[in-house]
């Protein structure tokens, strides 16, 4: 049984979503409950599948684990007999357990949270759960032509979640609708998958294997892939994947893509889709394009100094709740892709850990204003005051998102953030030393834009206008528990997570810079 559970359980986290997609689709719409119930199900067997992976991945043994394979089909070549493949490659190293286990967790609660949603709830969770089988996808496939697949996958349905069911932004001196935001991000993404395949169908037909297994073209790397195609393959890499990741300045889709989705999207957009870019880069461009890495990431420490500097001072400068956890968003993605650009194993680890951290954190951030918005109509911080008085629990569980985004110890965001920052100062000499101190200052603005925004409008007198409010409901109560434990054990009991992390880490700077 348990050997079964090992041979598909990667197939069953893309299939069960699929599942449910098929299953809502013969439900009829007015059966709102049975919609609701449905969706929890297929949403708790995923997640549960998700955390048993996680689990059961042994951290000691070297590799790739949970590995299967499914020939989807033969092309023609010149590759050896004449004849290569495309497969359904799957299979996970500690990297990628992580953030499977962050999209179960994202994908239970943003299920639980979507049942505020009255309008067309069917439709939104059959887009919901075949955004989530993309996702999935990309996070356990070995083979870059399903990877590539499944991240299309899991950016296009956002277009109809966002147009359909999001919310317009109005402001005295501009106004963002929710089809701007919508057709925006989905502009933006598909140019950077422009560059993303060109690079894979230039990696492909440069490895001479007529395959696109990743784990097949790494071993041919030294052989194939020359130092000067590696250098021309990896910027398109790096853009294309850094623009899901909220790369500067290729970022501005994404605060306006976060105000205008509905908050369950607005949780796996931020949490985990953009996680997809940082992963792509990781997977893709470091594992097979070694020295195209070791050539171009000190522009990308660069410019994830910018993204941190620039987005803190961006999200100080909002009184919209949702856009001042966007701008952060760019703001906290800056250390992922800093930590990456280090190519040192504290830095890489502490963004494998902050992605995870990040995940869960912006979760819980757009959850909480999700309930403060359903109950006020507005998520402007200059009319909201007092609401401390009146939702204390969820005034507790916004401060808890809040220090953890700013690093309070004990949460989750402190562990990731140190290991980045010494990452950062054990690289690239001098240079190191400054981007660093970029990467702190950074941490203080955002301490400084987080509280302030907590103290104006949860704390203070009341206004009559909010006399009447409600406080979190035991279901939205459920979905942010679950969040803030997660927060709270990765906070106070990091060792696990490292240890899996370590896993994935290890054999991909061995590949850039030699043993460790």
């Amino acid at each position: 049984m348990i050997e079964l559970f090992n041979e598909t359980s990667l197939l069953a986290l893309i299939i069960f979503p699929l599942i449910g997609v098929v299953l809502l689709m013969l439900i009829p719409s007015q059966y709102q409950y049975v919609i609701k119930y449905s969706s929890l199900a297929i949403s708790s067997i995923v997640s549960l599948i998700a955390l048993l992976v996680y689990l059961n991945f042994d951290h000691s043994i070297e590799g790739y684990q949970f590995l299967y394979t499914y020939s989807w089909l033969d092309i023609p070549g010149t590759w050896g007999d004449g004849v290569g493949a495309i497969s359904l490659d799957l299979g996970i190293d500690g990297i990628a357990a992580l953030m499977v286990l962050l999209t179960g967790i994202v994908m239970f609660t943003g299920t639980i949270v979507s049942w505020a949603i009255k309008e067309d709830l069917k439709d939104f969770f059959i887009l919901y759960f075949l955004l989530l089988s993309g996702v999935f996808g990309v996070f356990v496939s070995l083979d870059m032509f399903f990877f590539f697949f499944f991240y299309e996958l899991s950016v296009l349905p956002m277009y109809l979640l966002i147009g359909k069911w999001g919310s317009s932004s109005k402001f005295p001196t501009f106004s963002r609708t929710k089809e701007y935001s919508a057709m925006k991000l989905t502009l933006v993404l598909v140019a950077g998958s422009v560059l993303i395949w060109v690079a894979i169908i230039a990696i492909f037909l440069q490895s001479n294997l007529g395959t696109f297994n990743i784990l097949e073209i790494e071993k041919v790397i030294s052989e194939n892939l020359s130092t000067d195609f590696q250098k021309i393959a990896f910027p398109l890499l790096m853009v294309g994947f850094g623009i899901l990741a909220g790369l500067w300045p290729f970022h501005t889709w994404s605060p306006d893509g976060h105000v205008s989705a509905p908050t369950a999207v607005s949780m796996v957009h931020a949490g985990v889709l953009m996680k997809l870019g940082a992963f792509g880069i990781i997977r893709i461009g470091m594992f097979l394009l070694p020295e195209g890495a070791q050539f171009w990431m000190p522009l990308l420490i660069v410019l994830g100094a910018v993204n941190v500097i620039y987005g803190a001072i961006s999200a100080m400068g909002q009184t919209d709740f949702k856009y001042v956890i966007g701008y952060s968003s760019v703001s906290h993605m800056g250390y992922v892709l800093m930590g990456i650009a280090t190519l040192h194993y504290l830095g890489l680890t502490g963004a494998v850990l902050q992605m995870f951290s990040h995940g869960v954190m912006t979760a819980l951030f757009f959850a909480v204003v999700g309930m403060i918005y359903e109950r006020t109509h507005t998520r402007d911080s200059l009319v909201l005051q007092g609401l401390a008085k009146k939702m204390t629990v969820t005034t507790i569980l916004f401060g808890i998102a809040g220090l953890t985004s700013l690093g309070l110890p004990g949460l989750s965001g402190f562990v990731a953030e140190l290991l980045i920052f010494m990452g950062i100062f054990q690289s690239y000499g001098f240079g190191g030393i400054i981007l660093g101190s970029f990467a702190v200052v950074g941490a203080a603005i955002t301490a400084i834009y987080i509280l302030r925004l907590i103290a104006k409008a949860f704390f203070g007198p009341v206004s009559s206008e909010w006399e009447d409010l409600t406080d979190s409901n035991l279901r939205e109560r459920f979905a942010a528990s679950i969040l803030v434990f997660t927060i709270l054990l990765i906070g106070l009991w990091p060792y696990p997570f490292v240890e899996v992390i370590k896993h994935g880490v290890g054999p991909i700077l061995s590949g850039i810079l030699g043993a460790i």
